[in-house]
């Protein structure tokens, strides 16, 4: 007997990425607050490690989780992939503006789609890949190169936005086949456990007030990406992408606001462009699944 798919709910899917959104935004700001005083890797070893306390709602869906060889390979190849790209995130936030991170975050699924391309064998039509190009456009207009120095905290930046990229793809991937509980734990399980001998190596004592709020980004942490993937379940991707637009502003009020960061018109029309682009590639995917599906003759 084939199971079929659940019905998409999409107001549901909007609400989880609006929470995911607000989620991120709060991690961000308080990894700002925190600055520079302690070693990214250490920050970031430091978050998924008080993040393990909020597994323990989760324990039930652990042990009946497949831990077969192949299951727990693609658990540890997540891990690496996004243990990496959390040192580089951690690193460019103490480096460069709230907005600048956020727009520079979008080029993510520009990286899958290039991937898919390039590793999977799919076409890029030559509409993707002027809405590729057009990101790139968007990615330049926020880094400004010639006209400003581009730091290493935006090298960082867009070293992130690819690894976050085959991450989220992988998450994705998984959404409908386990549930948010596993994908979640075993991203928090993997991490912590690849950051370890990193920051180790790099280890400087931490105060109580970082602790204190290393806790806190690793609550919202982990309740964004528990969002994140129940966004996933319940909609499509052409659904709930959109929303993601909202932390740009998001952050740049936050950056304007707590900050004092200037607001950067450079960076909201690059975020603009890049979002754009991303919004049409992924409305391009789904008018082509759906004109694959009308393409299938009925039994």
């Amino acid at each position: 007997m084939i199971s079929t798919p659940p019905e998409p709910r999409p107001i549901l899917g909007i609400v989880w990425m609006l929470v995911t959104g607000l989620c991120f935004v709060a991690v961000t700001a308080l990894v700002k607050h925190l600055g520079d005083d302690m070693p990214a890797a250490q920050s970031a070893f430091l978050r998924y490690l008080l993040g393990l306390v909020f597994l323990l709602p989760m324990l039930a869906s652990l042990r009946s989780a497949d831990y077969s060889p192949r299951a727990l390979s693609f658990y540890g190849l997540r891990g690496a992939i996004h243990s990496v790209g959390v040192i580089l995130w951690f690193y460019a936030m103490t480096r460069i503006p709230l907005a600048e991170v956020t727009a520079m975050n979008y080029l993510s699924p520009i990286y899958v789609t290039l991937g898919a391309a390039l590793f999977l064998g799919e076409k890029l039509a030559m509409r993707r890949i002027l809405a590729v190009l057009a990101a790139f456009a968007g990615a330049l207009i926020i880094l400004r190169p010639g006209l400003r120095e581009i730091s290493p905290g935006h090298i960082a930046m867009l070293g992130t936005a690819i690894l976050f990229a085959a991450s989220y793809l992988m998450a994705k991937r998984m959404s409908g086949q386990v549930n948010a509980a596993v994908v979640v734990g075993m991203l928090s399980i993997t991490v912590t456990i690849c950051l370890a001998p990193v920051a180790y190596a790099v280890w400087v004592p931490p105060t109580l007030n970082q602790l204190f709020w290393l806790f806190w980004v690793a609550a919202f942490a982990t309740a964004g990406h528990y969002a994140m993937t129940l966004a996933f379940a319940a909609a499509p991707i052409t659904v709930t992408q959109p929303v993601t637009f909202l932390q740009l502003v998001w952050a740049v009020a936050l950056g304007a606001i707590v900050f004092g960061e200037g607001v950067d018109v450079f960076v909201i029309l690059g975020g603009g462009v890049i979002m754009a682009s991303v919004l049409f590639i992924t409305w391009r995917e789904a008018v082509q699944r759906k004109e694959a599906r009308r393409a299938i003759p009925a039994p």
